[in-house]
């Protein structure tokens, strides 16, 4: 997330990914500002216009928020409240309208006292991690983007090999050219490019993705032990050990890492974890929540306010968050162990 403050009660926004629109909906309260571009409808007056008929024009205005939602689960924020400033003078003061928050939308939020734990939340990341996922082999290719927990996947992409039993025109050059321009689409300065898959193909794309002018923006590291290209390589390497190893650092792998010692703790019958909301809620009554991974299915499964209420209240007391989402194996496991789980500082008895 990309946020500059703008003076002692504003701070600018631009969310870059879905758990930057969690961070977002946990920010905003009720009598916060917020201020941004946005569409509305404005009825025409004009002499033969037809009264229910309106254009849809872009106005920047300024809003008092009265109700906060996230909106197909993590997708983007809804907000709604009282229109107090805008640049149009179509558009009264008074009237009331929904602001939608997405993914690299820039908008203002304007509190009139920022708490220490929303001066937290409000931080950018400079240290966040991505990783460009590439499972190659002959005949296709999968990409994947991870930013976070998040996977995004890119169409594969075919190399049009047959094999060796049919003669054709097949010039490997060619196919690494096509993934090399579908990396150009994703990859930003500084990301880490993994190659993985079957044979020696990710080390002959690695070598020629050394000597394209995006090889030289970014690291590269090329990996064995995944057997498989496509898209079912991008998901076999999010649930193998090798994630752990080369990824130690990534938040994936953290939340892997809590998830595995979670499941090995249950099978001790250790009382230093939680599962559910309910459970988990208990612990944190007690202070005892040491690090904490959630999925959608607990805010869809629960009243919304009071799922933020207690993320704001975990943390407040020193807790660690992930969110993840079903994107990759991590999120569903946590979606099937009832959308959250913890580990805990101290058993809780009962």
């Amino acid at each position: 997330m990309i946020t500059k403050i703008l003076d002692d009660n504003g701070i600018s926004f631009v969310p870059e990914e879905s758990d930057d629109l969690l961070t977002i909906r946990r920010l905003i309260k009720r009598g916060d500002k917020i201020v941004g571009e946005t569409t509305r409808v404005i009825k025409q007056e004009k002499e033969y216009s037809r009264p229910d008929k309106g254009e849809r024009i872009r106005i920047r205005i300024a809003i008092e928020v009265e109700k906060i939602s996230l909106d197909d689960v993590l997708d983007r924020v809804r907000v709604g409240g009282r229109i107090t400033e805008s640049n149009n003078e179509s558009v009264p003061h008074g009237s009331h309208h929904s602001f939608l928050i997405k993914i690299d939308q820039p908008f203002n939020l304007v509190k009139k006292k920022w708490t220490p734990l929303e001066k937290k939340l409000a931080k950018a990341n400079d240290s966040k991690m991505t990783f460009v996922l590439v499972a190659i082999d002959t005949t296709d290719c999968g990409i994947g983007r991870l930013n976070g927990t998040h996977l995004h996947l890119l169409p594969n992409i075919y190399s049009g090999y047959s094999g060796k039993r049919y003669k054709t025109n097949f010039k490997i050059e060619n196919y690494f050219e096509d993934i090399t321009k579908a990396l150009s689409s994703i990859v930003k300065n500084n990301d880490s490019i993994i190659i993985f898959g079957p044979g020696e193909t990710r080390k002959k794309f690695g070598n020629f993705l050394e000597k394209s002018t995006l090889g030289k923006k970014c690291t590269k590291k090329i990996i064995e032990g995944i057997d498989s290209g496509g898209e079912d390589g991008i998901h076999i390497f999010t649930k193998s050990n090798s994630l752990q190893e080369i990824m130690s650092d990534s938040k994936l792998a953290k939340v892997s890492k809590i998830i595995d010692h979670v499941m090995m703790l249950a099978t001790k019958t250790s009382k230093k974890f939680s599962m559910g909301f309910d459970e988990t809620k208990k612990a944190n009554e007690f202070g005892a929540i040491d690090e904490l991974v959630f999925s959608e299915k607990v805010i869809q499964d629960n009243d919304e306010q009071e799922v933020i209420n207690f993320l704001n209240d975990v943390e407040a007391k020193g807790g660690k968050l992930y969110s993840v989402d079903s994107s990759t194996d991590t999120g569903l496991r946590v979606s099937g162990l009832g959308g959250i789980v913890s580990l805990l500082r101290f058993s809780i008895e009962g």
